[in-house]
């Protein structure tokens, strides 16, 4: 199984360092295949605090902390309860790459340094650019195809397109291949689409075949192009409570009740820095952002309006909050309130624990 890319996959107990360029390395620490502990103690006073902050954002509807797989807050302010599913928006990214390392554990895929011009040459539009061909699933994880971005702007006229895998792969090259970041749900809808063909399977049914059913998630069916490709990169339904499940298995290297299901080796790829964010500045791995908050390395996943997934391994923590779909939640705004909760909060509560 190839999980290459820039740098290759990682010790999951040394220091992860990013290519030239990077301002710092970052530390992503995976727990020891077969260590357990009961869950630590929490700081309360802290909890309370992070809760209270969180009540005053009117866009928040949940949220849930967790340590050592035990939740410690489980919140409904408003909306939608945590066991309700709703849109997590491109948290559906985190999922589909998930699904492409579950497509390379199982041989389906060799692995990302695969071109489409080897996957999925039925998909490439005859009026693509020849370097389209070349472009590795690698590329289209860290969207850093170089291609036009269907995201922002452009997304409108997307998705009224005919064929929407055909409007992506003939956008116009803006970037060099590999270079930066592009965010593009177009990316990850090819992504969903090659997956679709290499598995012969629709991208619903490898989601719940190969997360939902050792998870126990529902995944209900969700938006899909003119020619039927479930839309990979957007508008999945999953309840905060499945978001949380699903975090669990990363935070635990890929096990969910001692049974594997991602390979450790994927989520080490996953945690290696490969790009970075050109709006919030934070780095990025495999359908993953990873940055330092409260002194802590922290993988998450992020959709539209403040649907958050975070990862604190070093402390066991799994944090989820679901939030209004429709507001937006820029990094220097809503989605930074958030995680000055997580750095001022919730990690120093975790980190000074509480007697007894």
């Amino acid at each position: 199984m190839a999980l290459g890319g820039s740098g290759g996959p990682a010790d999951p107990l040394r220091r992860l360092v990013i290519g030239a360029g990077a301002a710092a390395p970052i530390a992503l620490l995976m727990p020891r295949a077969g260590l357990a502990s009961a869950a630590r103690p929490f700081d309360r006073a802290g909890l309370d605090r992070a809760l209270a902050r969180a009540a005053r954002f009117d866009q928040i509807h949940g949220l849930i902390v967790a340590r050592d797989g035990e939740m410690v807050v489980r919140e409904a302010f408003r909306g939608p309860g945590l066991g309700r599913p709703v849109n997590v928006k491109s948290v559906s990214k985190t999922i589909v790459a998930s699904l492409v390392g579950a497509a390379i554990d199982r041989g389906v895929l060799r692995g990302p340094e695969q071109r489409l011009a080897e996957i999925a040459p039925d998909l490439i539009p005859r009026n693509a650019d020849p370097r389209v061909r070349d472009i590795t699933l690698a590329q289209l994880l860290t969207m850093q195809a170089g291609l036009e971005r269907t995201s922002g702007p452009n997304y409108g006229r997307w998705v009224e397109s005919r064929n929407w895998v055909a409007f992506a792969l003939s956008r116009p090259f803006v970037a060099e291949p590999g270079g930066g970041m592009l965010y593009s749900t177009g990316s990850y809808h090819v992504l969903g689409a090659v997956l679709a063909q290499a598995a012969g399977r629709s991208l619903l049914a490898l989601a719940r075949d190969w997360l939902g059913d050792p998870l126990g998630i529902e995944f209900r069916p969700w938006t899909r192009d003119p020619q039927g490709f479930y839309l990979g990169g957007n508008n999945m339904v999953l309840s905060p409570e499945d978001l949380f499940r699903f975090g669990e298995m990363w935070r635990n290297g890929g096990l969910r009740d001692g049974r594997r299901v991602l390979s450790a080796a994927w989520i080490e790829a996953s945690w290696m820095p490969r790009t970075r964010s050109p709006f919030s500045g934070d780095q990025y791995g495999y359908g993953w952002f990873l940055a330092e908050m409260g002194g802590r390395p922290v993988a998450y996943a992020r959709g539209y309006g403040g649907q958050m997934l975070y990862l604190v391994p070093t402390l066991g923590l799994t944090v989820v909050v679901s939030s209004d779909p429709t507001r937006p939640a820029r990094s220097e705004g809503y989605v930074g309130d958030l995680e000055a909760i997580l750095a001022e909060e919730i990690i120093p509560a975790a980190e000074r624990g509480a007697p007894g």
